[in-house]
């Protein structure tokens, strides 16, 4: 499945690797959400170490400098979904994970209107100043301007 997984993401644009990123969260919050009902302490840590790996990646790729006040509001976006995701492991909380997954699929939602909003404004991939980049030796995330006003839009 991480085979196909990797394969499907050859060649996304960065919104397209940012809302795969996002829709990996949902689905280790789901993963600790349903370990806590179970009662399966290692395989909840396990999910949300997961998920918070996503989440400081995200974090760190973030350019404040490119993004400006989209980029801020997406820091202290991460920031309030690890500490959400802390939280909830600490008290072995479903309901925090729900939240986490909630506010996260409404994020993911406006990313996905991003990507809808570049292909009917017809802007093509040499438009676009980036994306996440593909080197790790980088560590940087570059977004168009299109893609850095609609990203401000989040609501949690």
């Amino acid at each position: 499945m991480d085979a196909y997984r990797a394969h499907s993401l050859e060649g996304a644009s960065g919104v397209e690797l940012t809302i795969a990123l996002y829709e990996g969260i949902i689905r280790f919050m789901h993963n600790a959400a349903e370990a806590v009902g179970r009662k399966d302490v290692e395989a909840r840590r396990a999910a949300v170490k997961r998920a918070m790996d996503i989440v400081v990646h995200l974090q760190a790729t973030l350019d404040k400098e490119v993004g400006g006040n989209a980029a801020e509001s997406l820091s202290d976006f991460y920031v309030a979904m690890f500490a959400l995701m802390l939280q909830g492991s600490q008290q072995n909380s479903r309901t925090k994970f729900e939240q986490v997954i909630a506010n996260v699929r409404n994020v993911r939602d406006a990313w996905k209107q991003v990507f809808a909003d570049s292909h009917d404004s017809q802007i093509n991939p040499g438009q676009l100043t980036g994306g996440i980049s593909s080197s790790p030796a980088t560590g940087a995330a570059w977004m168009s301007r299109t893609e850095t006003h609609a990203a401000g839009n989040w609501t949690a």
